[in-house]
Order: structure tokens, then C-alpha cells, then sequence
């Protein structure tokens, strides 16, 4: 099953797996220079994990992101910005209000573009029975107050580690068998579409399937990749591109 979304626009951006924090602050840059009208994209789509970690109910998470939530909201008056929940950026409506979030639980999500049919997720929502309850537990509200609580009174010593450890962390990195993993991730699925896109795996690489085309985008955090929406020709539908500034 899938939900019914939006409609993609011609010249909308499409950022994967940014993983934003002070020790990562390129996508704080690329959105200053949206946010000035000097980039002009039609629609934003953050396609999950666009920060190392924002909850709504650990408010230290949102004091680390202040500026660049505020700056998604300036953005949000102006375009249409959607939001994938991902496994580090979740539990995201009452922080951006202005926005559509779609939450693990409503992916993936069925858009359309011109006469084509387009499934977008963050990636992870068809993950096996223990990651399933993995991410039940840690969206959990009882538990990231907990969390929040015991947190607070170590000087927020778990989340500074969880930082320190995410930085260091190879956002690059090749998956062997990718697509031997896709073909299987895909081969008794019944998604009826042209185009299925995700990100969480950061690989950038794309599939003929039989039963559509599959395309894994690359993750902003390696190089500042991001993709834009342009008009279909010989089966392409996104545009790469790279932030060279920040």
C-alpha cells in the first residue's frame, strides 16, 4: 500500500540524506541561498535524514537546528516544501507546521508528474521485523521524553556522543551488490508506477526493474549532491546537480 501526495513540479530540488549538524553545516548554506531567491526552485523535497538528528520531543535536538528550521520556514511561505521523515529526522509535524511531513508510517507516497506516476520514500519503510520495531521504539513519545529527561541531566552528554560519532561517519560508501539488494528488495512487490525514487542507502545509482524504474539518490552529505525535477527524455526525470558553496 502507498498514500496519494502532490503533485512533483518542473524545477523542483530533491535533497537526500543531508545529515545536517554543526560539524556538517553545508545544507544550512544551500538553504540561505533558497531562502534569498538566489537559488529558485519550484518545490523542496527533503527525502529524509536531512538532519543527523531532530525530534520533536528533544528539545535540545531543535536548539541545535534553530537557525536552519527557522530558514525552512521562511522558505515554506514562499514554495510548496515537503518533508520525508527518515530514521534521524522524525516526529517533524509540530516543528514545521508550514510544511507536509509524511512520517515513516505513510510511505511511500504516490506523486505525479506530467503523465507519470512517481513512488518517493526516505527508503527504509520496507525494512525487516527488527528494524520495524526498532523504529516503532525510538519514535516513540514516552520514550524520547525519557530520553529528553535523562539526557538533560547529563549535560546532554548522549546526544553530544551521538554527534561526535555521526560526524565521523562514511557517507560515501559503497554498497557491494546494490543492485542484486534492489532486485530483491523489489521482486514480489506490486507498486504500480514509472518511477520509484529513495534515499538511506546514499548509493546514486539507478535500475531498469521490471516493474519500473528504480532510482536511489545520493546522499548531500557526500559531495552536496542534490537532483532536480526536469522534463522527461529517454526515461531521465532528475537532473544532478552540486552545491559548490558552504
Amino acid at each position: 500500500m502507498y498514500h496519494s501526495g502532490f503533485k512533483l513540479l518542473e524545477g523542483a530540488y530533491i535533497i537526500a540524506d543531508a545529515h545536517y549538524s554543526h560539524q556538517r553545516p553545508q545544507l544550512l548554506a544551500f538553504i540561505k541561498e533558497i531562502d534569498a531567491n538566489k537559488l529558485q526552485p519550484t518545490q523542496l523535497i527533503f527525502l529524509g535524514d536531512c538532519f543527523d538528528a531532530l525530534f520533536y520531543e528533544v528539545s535540545y535536538t531543535q536548539e541545535q537546528n534553530r537557525e536552519i528550521i527557522d530558514l525552512i520556514k521562511s522558505v515554506s511561505k514562499k514554495i510548496e516544501v515537503i518533508f520525508f521523515e527518515g530514521n534521524h529526522d522524525f516526529n517533524l509535524s509540530k516543528i514545521f507546521t508550514t510544511l507536509k511531513v509524511y512520517p515513516l508510517k505513510n510511505q511511500p507516497v504516490l506523486v505525479t508528474y506530467n503523465d507519470k506516476k512517481i513512488l518517493l520514500s526516505h527508503g527504509d519503510f520496507d525494512a525487516g521485523i527488527v528494524y520495524r520495531l526498532y523504529s516503532s521504539i525510538i519514535r516513540n513519545r514516552f520514550v524520547l521524553r525519557s530520553l529528553a529527561f535523562i539526557d538533560t541531566l547529563g549535560d546532554n552528554f548522549i546526544l553530544k556522543k551521538l554527534d561526535t560519532k555521526l560526524s565521523k561517519k562514511d557517507d560515501c560508501k559503497n554498497m557491494q551488490d546494490f543492485k542484486s539488494y534492489t532486485q530483491k528488495r523489489f521482486e514480489d512487490s506490486s507498486y504500480s508506477c514509472d518511477y520509484f525514487l529513495d534515499g538511506h542507502y546514499h548509493q546514486n545509482q539507478s535500475y531498469t526493474l521490471e516493474e519500473f524504474n528504480y532510482i536511489n539518490l545520493g546522499a548531500f552529505a557526500c559531495n552536496q549532491r542534490y537532483f532536480s525535477v526536469k522534463f522527461f527524455k529517454d526515461k531521465e526525470l532528475l537532473e544532478e546537480k552540486f552545491f559548490l558553496k558552504g
